[in-house]
């Protein structure tokens, strides 16, 4: 349940994020906003790897890249959103990727502890 959650939101993320970076472009802002593109879209994939997983092992560490994007992500957000370096609310991305990181520490944990126990 939780990983098809994960997946719809990590993908709804990802499109938020492309129109992100498109607009950091037209500001001429291409190296926070490439890092944020490289990261957000990567926690998606990594999910959609972990949901192909041949294994708990391969699943748990495909969703642990995936957690870690994740909070790639949030430090290149509050970097942008803390030096106002193009002024706009990111307000809406920091808690979207707030609930992905949430959702992630949960499925990560769960799975672990159902792995070496």
């Amino acid at each position: 349940m939780k990983e098809r959650i994960v997946a719809e939101k990590s993908f709804a993320f990802a499109l938020k994020v492309i129109g992100l970076y498109k607009e950091l472009v037209k500001e001429n802002e291409y190296v926070m906003s490439k890092q944020i593109l490289r990261s957000a879209t990567s926690i998606g994939a990594n999910v959609q790897e972990a949901l192909a997983g041949v294994s708990k092992r391969d699943f748990s560490s495909k969703m642990s890249i995936a957690s870690k994007e994740a909070r790639e992500t949030r430090y290149w957000l509050m970097l942008l959103d803390k030096s106002q370096y193009i002024e706009k609310d990111y307000t809406v991305y920091l808690n979207d990727i707030d609930e992905l990181i949430k959702i992630l520490t949960s499925i990560v944990k769960t799975t672990n502890e159902k792995f070496y126990k």
